[in-house]
């Protein structure tokens, strides 16, 4: 995706609420909020909430990522090693490096807010091989009302 480094976009903002949320499965939802479709066309962002005890499988992304805590309490497993995370951690992760977040309770919902460095970030399943773009993870099929 090449853009005119001098076309003019309208800033934007965006509402958590206001945006459409996508099942991730396994008690995982996201909001995506800066996509392509605001306009973006170096990074990604949003918000993926996990029911109590939800995980996403261990995977890793052809781009650096970014994630904050922004609710509850987190394991995140980055390369091997366990980290526990609570509300305002973050975490800084190069290209490749296999990671999950899982939540640490039993009761309690976790949120988390994610920065991806490329519009055009993928997620590779460690365990299948499969890989997909981001972009695929928010598609109108996986689209939940609120």
């Amino acid at each position: 995706m090449s853009q005119d480094l001098n076309e003019t976009r309208p800033p934007v903002v965006l509402r958590p609420s206001e945006q459409p949320m996508a099942n991730r499965g396994g008690g995982a939802r996201t909001i995506p909020m800066v996509t392509p479709g605001c306009g973006s066309t170096q990074l990604l962002n949003g918000f993926t909430l996990f029911e109590p005890g939800a995980a996403i499988g261990m995977h890793f992304h052809n781009c650096e990522e970014s994630v904050l805590m922004v609710e509850g309490d987190a394991i995140a497993t980055i390369d091997g090693v366990e980290y526990a995370l609570t509300v305002g951690d973050t975490t800084w992760l190069p290209p490749n490096v296999p990671h999950y977040f899982r939540n640490a309770s039993d009761t309690k919902p976790m949120r988390i807010f994610w920065i991806y460095a490329s519009v055009e970030a993928t997620r590779t399943l460690v365990e299948t091989g499969d890989t997909r773009p981001i972009a695929a993870e928010h598609s109108r099929d996986k689209l939940i009302q609120r």
